[in-house]
């Protein structure tokens, strides 16, 4: 018990320590950024103010004539030498003026170039010619020309001999047309040792925040904390280990904060506890005694109902599949096919009302009678209104059933049926599925005077009949959308061509992966005749 307190109490201190690191890498980093800004915007702003005391020395009516003579005068020389001193005073690299080609912003053509001695480098003669314009730039050089104004952003260049940053600044002439460009560039010498410098007292109060921190919570951790929580996981593993009556009292039940609603709720559960396990035995008994019951209805559910395929394996003419996927542990769905005589097969698909035992016990009683009352040569409507007259009988939970049941000849292919109630078939027609508009009666076991009517329709070798029940039309995903008469007839077509054992499962995959993890609220009930040839 000491070793796992051991563990937690390393989990918390572990945590606090994460948290005031990342907090304090996030401050350091936050604040190096902001004053790497500040330096960098500094040093810029010098650049200008030295760019902007450079253009007062120039002539700028003067430069394009320079250019186009090749020939300086006494002024050039007098205006190059104030620069001169002005890129030493002002602890600059270069300060320089020059033409820029506009056609691609790329070419410049040096008119004045002051070189700090401190730099190594030589300066650019008169009317030196270069390419040597950093692409960075580009943008900003055509912005300071087409708009007479200094470039958009603080321009910075961190290379090999150091940082620095650049002012550019339009030159015009006594008309206001922008003739050059000059530019100051300013290394940033100070940069590099105050963010070292800063980067160094940031690391050291953020070790101290630490330490100091955590001296501070591990003292409030072990008596607020872990010594509560250890008598807890005491009193717990030892109600958990021998099931003995829990304690009156713990210590912990004092504590101000939610460690001691804690303690005084394991103090109550363990009460409970002991008070549930008193009666388990006897509800644990009850629960399986009634399992047990469903699990026999189930199995004599699943009996009843045809599941051997093909149930005719003599009978070449037809091809016959069905399943029942109820949603409870018995269903009130049900399916049935049988020979009437030896042309003739019949099909059942019906739904009763509610869910669980009731339900499945007003199906056994429907199946039954349909099957008992589809006598050779006798019409279907008749079938149905005896079967609705005794269905209807006692009926005291008033229950109902809808169902359709239809008869093929398998000699002629001549189909007939009566739907009380129940969901309009699929027809396969030249590969094709589309629903048959049969107009339904009404349901079985609703009024005892109910009449039903026949119907017929013709099938073709080739031809296949799908009937269902509402719990596939109806089936719901989580966002409360029904899979629908569309998205059945969509997946029907997808596997026209499949044969009855291969179409059903199909469909249910498809309408498992639009249900997703939604609960089954209704039971799934499927059946394909296929009639593939004639009775010879």
């Amino acid at each position: 018990m000491k070793k796992k307190n051991r563990r937690l109490a390393v989990v918390m201190v572990a945590s606090i320590v994460a948290v005031i690191v990342i907090l304090s890498v996030i401050v350091a980093v936050t604040g190096y950024q902001q004053f790497t800004h500040v330096l960098e915007q500094q040093y810029n702003d010098t650049a200008y103010e030295v760019a902007e005391t450079a253009l007062t020395y120039l002539n700028p009516d003067k430069l394009d004539e320079y250019l186009q003579s090749g020939q300086t005068d006494e002024e050039y020389d007098a205006i190059l030498a104030r620069l001169d001193e002005l890129v030493v005073s002002s602890n600059c690299n270069f300060i320089y003026v020059a033409k820029i080609d506009e056609t691609d912003y790329m070419t410049t053509t040096y008119i004045y170039d002051s070189v700090n001695p401190a730099t190594g480098f030589s300066r650019y003669e008169f009317g030196y010619v270069s390419r040597d314009i950093d692409p960075n730039y580009v943008d900003d050089l055509k912005h300071i020309l087409t708009t007479g104004g200094r470039a958009e952003k603080y321009l910075y260049s961190y290379t090999e001999s150091g940082a620095h940053t650049t002012a550019g600044l339009a030159v015009k002439d006594s008309s206001g047309k922008v003739v050059a460009v000059i530019g100051v560039e300013k290394s940033m010498t100070v940069l590099y040792g105050a963010r070292s410098t800063y980067i160094l007292w940031v690391t050291s109060i953020a070790a101290a925040m630490v330490i100091l921190s955590l001296l501070v919570y591990l003292l409030w951790l072990n008596r607020k904390v872990i010594q509560p929580i250890a008598e807890i996981t005491g009193e717990a593993e030892r109600f958990a280990n021998d099931g003995e009556n829990p304690v009156t009292a713990l210590k912990a039940t004092e504590n101000r904060y939610e460690i001691g609603v804690l303690a005084s709720s394991i103090l109550k559960m363990e009460a409970e506890i002991k008070q549930y396990i008193d009666n388990l035995t006897a509800v644990t008994a009850e629960k399986e005694r009634i399992g047990a019951e469903l699990d026999i209805a189930t199995h004599i559910q699943a009996s009843m109902l045809p599941c051997i395929f093909p149930p005719f394996p003599d009978r070449p003419e037809v091809d016959i599949y069905a399943t029942m996927d109820p949603a409870k542990e018995v269903g009130g769905d049900f399916y049935d096919f049988f020979m009437v005589d030896d042309t003739h097969l019949a099909i059942v698909m019906a739904d009763v009302s509610g869910k669980g035992v009731p339900a499945a016990l007003f199906m056994v009683i429907g199946k039954t009678l349909i099957k008992d009352h589809t006598t050779p040569g006798r019409d279907l409507g008749e079938v149905f209104m005896e079967v609705n007259k005794l269905l209807c009988e006692g009926n005291g939970e008033e229950l109902f059933i809808t169902a359709f049941e239809g008869v093929l000849d398998l000699k002629t292919g001549q189909f007939n049926f009566v739907n009380a109630g129940h969901e309009m078939p699929f027809i396969r027609r030249q590969g094709k599925y589309t629903p048959e508009k049969i107009r339904a009666g009404f349901v079985l076991a609703g009024m005892d005077m109910t009449r039903y009517k026949m119907g017929s329709l013709q099938m073709e070798p080739g031809d296949a009949i799908f009937q269902y029940t509402d719990g596939v039309t109806e089936a719901t995903n989580a966002h409360n959308e029904l899979y629908g008469m569309e998205r059945l007839e969509a997946v029907l077509n997808k596997y026209a061509d499949a044969a009855p054992d291969k179409l059903l499962p199909s469909v249910k995959a498809d309408i498992d992966a639009f249900v997703g993890d939604a609960p089954q609220f209704d039971d799934i009930t499927m059946l394909c005749l296929e009639y593939k040839e004639k009775m010879k």
